[in-house]
């Protein structure tokens, strides 16, 4: 049997929850160790040595540590390529090329705006900027006006299949539309509405939800 692989951190976190999605749609064990940020577990010298940063998450496969959410749900798909859902990221250059730049778009263009929304609305311990909020709103609606074309063409970013490229999307999307009053910036653009519906009732999402429940 298998070792389980670990990951470290909060479900709370939209980098673990990302992993973990990761983790469940590729049917991989796992053993999740709770870092708990508000007392600075993640600036322990034992947590540095896997994760220099002091962030969450981290990762550790046997011998094996990773940081960085992204990279860790790539190594994922790639050493258990035959596990699970075996086209969460891609199965020839093409497709995997394909996923990257999607991929890299909720990175670089999505995850920016977004990420600085469920912050400044949900985890910040300071007064709102509501200039600062729309000029993210106005990012945010720029960059899903894309979306809107692209998903009136095919099913999913990467095409007609569920891949990493939407998985990627979820935590960040989640909080937007169901935490926050934000959530019309997705609703309101019928093909970014019917994917974010398709993709956030996906089973290993919902997992992931529970888990930040029972956290």
């Amino acid at each position: 049997m298998a070792t389980p692989v670990t990951i470290y951190g909060p479900p709370l976190s939209t980098a673990v929850s990302r992993v973990l999605a990761t983790l469940i749609e590729k049917d991989v064990p796992f053993h999740l160790v709770p870092i708990d940020l508000s007392k600075g577990e993640q600036k322990k010298p034992e947590y540095l040595k896997i994760q220099p940063f002091g962030q969450v998450p981290a990762f550790k496969d046997e011998s094996i540590t990773l940081f960085e959410s992204r990279a860790i749900c790539r190594y994922i798909c790639d050493k258990y390529a035959d596990k699970g859902n075996r086209s969460l990221y891609g199965t020839d250059i093409l497709s995997k090329a394909n996923i990257d730049q999607w991929v890299e778009t909720d990175g670089q263009t999505f995850g920016p705006p977004s990420g600085d929304l469920v912050h400044d609305l949900l985890f910040s311990s300071v007064p709102v900027d509501e200039a600062l909020i729309k000029k993210n709103v106005d990012k945010l609606a720029k960059v899903l006006d894309i979306y809107e074309q692209k998903l009136g063409q095919t099913r999913f970013l990467a095409g007609d299949e569920f891949s990493f490229a939407d998985l990627s999307h979820l935590p960040n999307g989640d909080y937007l539309v169901n935490s926050t009053d934000k959530g019309y910036l997705f609703t309101s653009r019928k093909n970014v509405n019917r994917w974010w519906t398709e993709i956030s009732n996906r089973e290993s999402w919902k997992k992931v939800l529970e888990m930040r429940k029972n956290a």
